[in-house]
């Protein structure tokens, strides 16, 4: 579970913060003074649950549980203050819970208990990860995966972007070589380029994210973290991230591109 915790108060935040590990040792929470550092916080990383105190200088509990929501429809609200005046606005925004102050671990494990919004398992992490939005980057255990040749990482990027459709090597020749009247004559360094990312994936034990059968090659969508794939999927983080922008460098990437509008 991923909990962040608002509140420019510096002592408030670090009880919160404390009260919050003890009622869940397992939970990822960060804390946060500022609630636009908080707000990029969540749009980048997801959240779960947020503890909001409403009295803030520079933006209200009220104000970032809207613009919180707005990112993450599903996101648990839970309010921290020492008035009590301010229920019916957390009503309103269908806040999952509301904590006078002194926050309590009781208080805590009672709204950690009875979140408005169920909290999923965590994701499987997948050694395997694809960027698509910007620039096409694909990461092994974190690091940026080397190829041989470029069209070899743009082969893999064309299968990412086909979502497990088996591709044969005629199409894959007419979208590496788009440009080219005879891409007849790439078929050779078109069978390098595949054997060079075949090859790669073995190497690094995950050959398995690749489907070969019927002459055709495609990827295993399941096999892999995707911010397209979690896009189509209505992953709220993922639509935030979206900023108009899908495998830019690739020209064939316009097609898919267009789905997105």
């Amino acid at each position: 579970m991923r909990i962040i915790a608002v509140d420019d108060e510096k002592l408030a935040l670090e009880a919160v913060i404390s009260t919050i590990q003890k009622c869940d040792l397992s939970a990822e929470v960060q804390g946060f003074r500022s609630g636009l550092e908080a707000e990029e916080y969540v749009r980048e990383h997801g959240c779960d649950v947020a503890f909001l105190d409403i009295e803030m200088r520079d933006i209200s509990g009220i104000a970032l549980a809207k613009h919180l929501k707005d990112i993450n429809p599903s996101i648990n609200i839970i309010f921290t203050t020492g008035y009590g005046e301010f229920a019916g606005a957390a009503f309103d925004l269908h806040a999952s819970g509301y904590i006078m102050k002194p926050v309590t671990k009781e208080k805590i494990e009672k709204e950690l208990g009875a979140l408005r919004f169920a909290v999923g398992a965590p994701k499987e992490k997948k050694r395997v990860v694809a960027q698509t939005f910007g620039n096409f980057e694909v990461f092994l255990d974190g690091l940026p995966m080397k190829f041989k040749y470029s069209k070899s990482k743009e082969l893999l990027a064309y299968l990412i972007d086909r979502n497990g459709a088996l591709c044969t090597t005629q199409e894959l020749l007419a979208v590496l070589w788009e440009d080219d009247d005879e891409m007849g004559n790439h078929t050779s360094y078109f069978k390098n380029v595949r054997s060079d990312l075949l090859a790669i994936l073995e190497e690094a034990g995950v050959g398995d994210i690749i489907v070969r059968q019927r002459g055709g090659i495609g990827i295993i969508p399941s096999k892999i973290s995707c911010d397209y794939y979690d896009y189509l999927a209505g992953d709220p983080t993922a639509k935030a991230q979206y900023q108009g922008e899908y495998m830019v460098q690739y020209s064939w990437s316009e097609m898919t591109h267009g789905l997105f509008e």
